[in-house]
């Protein structure tokens, strides 16, 4: 790894409710992502339990200091001596809320950054297909930029790509590359993800990197989308995880992040105005 270069790896899996099978897999996938040579590892949102019970969102939610996949995870970035982002996993909020919180794990396997998804998939889709993720979880409220030996890393999860100025937000901030881990809905992600990555990308000449999880879970609901996915910062996808189980990794060169700011600078072109309705009947 250079100063400007280094390999990352996206891990895409279906994960299911049974925490422990989904950590053998993790397990896994991290060795084989490590074995492609990533400097750094991402996993996807709700990467250690994800499911349905009792008509509510599960994800294995325990407090931060005696969570089993925290832990579990955090062992696997000291074994393999690498970064690993995990995308997200649920921690209890002293509200008995669950906070969807990503960490950054250095290869000594500290946290190092911490980020709770700030926006919340409350949606209604065709055919019935609903979500209310407000129902269980708590808002985070800050955004988080995180410097590494790799370059500022901005950390964001799923729903939030919706969101541009959050990215715009972050670029400004520094951050050369953007991370969305995800569980994004098949419904949504046939139509959006692709689109929406690469928009990302475009607007902020950062690289964007999307670990996702994919496939039904076993009981039949939460279909996702999959199609992890690693975009240049001039919008170019470098690697896409289709639709199974599996690693995709790719070299990122920061030297194209300040290239392709330098040819369009739209983060310097920011302008102040007002927005105004007119009447016209």
């Amino acid at each position: 790894m250079s100063d400007r270069r280094f390999k990352i790896a996206c891990v895409q899996h279906r994960a299911g409710l049974d925490v422990d099978a989904n950590l053998q897999t993790l397990a896994r996938l991290i060795e084989h992502a490590v074995a492609q040579g990533a400097d750094l590892v991402c996993l996807p949102e709700y990467c250690a339990a994800y499911g349905m019970t009792d008509g509510r969102l599960a994800v294995g939610a325990e407090p931060e200091d005696e969570h089993e996949a925290l832990q579990a995870l955090t062992e696997q970035a000291r074994r393999h001596r690498c970064w690993l982002l995990i995308g997200s996993i649920g921690v209890l909020a002293e509200d008995g809320r669950i906070l969807n919180r990503s960490c950054l794990v250095d290869p000594q396997g500290a946290i190092r950054a911490r980020y709770d998804k700030i926006h919340l998939f409350d949606v209604d889709l065709a055919r019935g297909e609903s979500y209310r993720e407000s129902s269980t979880i708590l808002p985070g409220e800050t955004a988080v930029v995180v410097a590494t030996p790799f370059g500022r890393l901005g950390l964001t999860i799923c729903y939030d790509l919706r969101f541009p100025h959050l990215y715009r937000a972050l670029a400004k901030a520094g951050a050369d590359v953007l991370f969305v881990p995800a569980a994004f809905t098949r419904t949504t992600g046939q139509t959006h993800w692709h689109v929406l990555l690469r928009a990302r990308a475009i607007e902020t000449g950062a690289f964007v990197v999307a670990p996702s999880q994919c496939g039904e879970a076993p009981d039949g609901k939460l279909a996702r989308y999959g199609h992890s996915l690693i975009v240049a910062p001039w919008g170019e996808v470098l690697a896409d995880g289709g639709e199974e189980e599996g690693v995709i990794a790719a070299e990122l060169d920061l030297a194209r992040v300040a290239a392709a700011r330098r040819m369009i600078p739209a983060l310097q072109h920011d302008r102040v105005f007002e927005v105004r309705t007119v009447i016209a009947d």
